[in-house]
């Protein structure tokens, strides 16, 4: 009896090793049941690892054994047609019952029907954390945007007083966005430290627990303190125009 086995197999179930013409057998005592041979396999192949079920593939153990070899429980045909597939479904089902009067025939669908099925999951888990992320980055938008504000006005008798001694209106304008950037720099710092010490605890419990890469990370750092600078404007321009006369004569 031969088989083909994927790249993970041949790795597992030899490592280090050739697996070419190696054999294995089948020690689920489930087999007799089933109706599969507890004789040994002959591996003449070791096809690559393939995963059309999850968006980042997976390492698959997959053992591919021909239809004479044992029961059939499940298989997938497909049909390549330059026509719309779903007018060729009852064609195919005819022929298929002409050739096995019993053999049952579903879920016949479209290569784009399965993969938004395959998909469907991925997509809600991107719309719902999307949503989250969006969210927590409008409040962080907001609160560095009120503390700024909040500065600006407590500072505004500073501001006279430089503007009043000659510096320039653009000179308060990119003092206040660097505040704002470093808010944004020491809040990503915290964040960083906190999440790695929270990923490094929730490891111990999660073994397959994987942190994002430094390109995802380093695109979220830009993004939020680019949101800083953006959420700066508003005060540093309130900064810039202050009426140097008016916020002294109020002090």
């Amino acid at each position: 009896m031969v088989v083909i086995v994927s790249q993970s197999v041949a790795r597992q179930l030899f490592p280090g090793q050739d697996a070419l013409n190696r054999h294995f057998l089948w020690t689920d005592p489930l087999i007799k049941v089933a109706g599969i041979s507890p004789k040994a396999r002959r591996i003449i192949g070791i096809a690559a690892d393939v995963d059309d079920a999850n968006i980042l593939p997976q390492h698959n153990l997959t053992i591919y054994q021909p239809f004479a070899q044992g029961p059939l429980f499940g298989a997938c045909l497909l049909v390549r047609s330059s026509k719309d597939p779903v007018t060729l479904i009852p064609a195919i089902t005819k022929t298929i019952r002409a050739a096995a009067a019993t053999q049952p025939v579903e879920h016949a669908s479209t290569l784009e029907e399965v993969r938004t099925e395959v998909l469907a999951n991925n997509r809600v888990n991107a719309i719902v954390f999307g949503g989250f992320a969006f969210l927590a980055l409008a409040i962080s938008v907001v609160g560095i945007a009120a503390v700024l504000a909040f500065s600006v006005s407590w500072r505004k008798r500073e501001f006279a007083i430089r503007l009043a001694v000659g510096a320039q209106p653009m000179w308060i304008l990119a003092t206040v966005l660097t505040d704002g950037a470093i808010t944004a720099a020491i809040g990503i710092a915290a964040g960083g430290l906190v999440g790695w010490g929270l990923s490094r605890l929730a490891g111990n419990y999660v073994a397959e627990l994987q942190l994002p890469g430094p390109v995802p990370l380093t695109a979220a750092a830009v993004v939020v303190v680019a949101s800083a600078i953006l959420a700066s404007l508003v005060p540093a321009a309130r900064a810039a125009r202050v009426d140097t006369a008016q916020a002294l004569r109020a002090e």
